[in-house]
């Protein structure tokens, strides 16, 4: 709640509506007029961050007519933010909360721009909720083990699952069951711009958000 504080407070003074996991969620007749929107989870990964793991995120998206089009991904246990605008997304290393974000471009850290990459490794590595994991998710693991000779499955909390693909570290994150629009908003602008996807195998379509029911499809996260 401290979290959501803080981040509405900002986000009101752009005179943009929020949609986020711990506010009062307008009706979808007032919503479906919303031409953008900002879509906030303020503790993505809470069984992690009461596992105390590190493997917990802030997730801030921008969309604009049902698609993300600005992610903020803000990992602060290991000080890591990534962040995106349409076709160009960056990670920033040893971030400083502290800081104003104006000047992080001025500052001294590692900021990298990630691009659409070939890791260069022949491993095929699946990215798997690391506490919501179900039948059919594993039933999929499972069908891709007989395409893929060299898997390796890795466990992994909240949407830094979106940013591992983004980054080339991983390669496919299966999601076949119940997850929320603020869950998977961010990541997936980040992986966009990064060249990735994040569709719906039943339709092959992109995800789409502020939609009258904020529950996600089943979904697929790809280079």
């Amino acid at each position: 709640m401290a979290s959501q504080s803080i981040i509405s407070a900002f986000l009101k003074s752009t005179g943009i509506s929020i949609i986020s996991e711990e506010e009062n969620i307008p009706d979808f007749n007032e919503r479906k007029s919303w031409s953008l929107c900002w879509i906030v989870d303020p503790l993505d990964g809470t069984k992690e961050f009461i596992k105390k793991n590190g493997q917990f995120t802030i997730n801030i998206a921008l969309i604009e007519n049902g698609i993300p089009i600005m992610g903020v991904v803000y990992a602060p246990i290991p000080c890591q933010m990534y962040i995106s605008e349409p076709g160009i997304a960056y990670k920033i290393e040893k971030f400083n909360q502290n800081d104003e974000f104006a000047h992080i471009k001025n500052s001294l850290y590692d900021i990298r721009k990630i691009l659409p990459q070939n890791p260069g490794r022949n491993n095929f590595i699946v990215l798997a909720s690391k506490s919501h994991q179900n039948p059919e998710t594993t039933g999929y693991i499972e069908k891709l083990k007989t395409e893929h000779r060299n898997i390796e499955i890795l466990s992994v909390g909240s949407s830094l699952k979106f940013c591992m693909i983004a980054e080339g570290k991983a390669d496919l994150y299966p999601r076949f069951s119940t997850i929320m629009e603020w869950d998977t908003a961010a990541g997936h602008a980040i992986l966009d711009a990064a060249g990735g996807r994040v569709f719906n195998p039943e339709t092959g379509l992109s995800l789409t958000y502020n939609k009258e029911n904020l529950l996600n499809p089943w979904f697929i996260a790809s280079k």
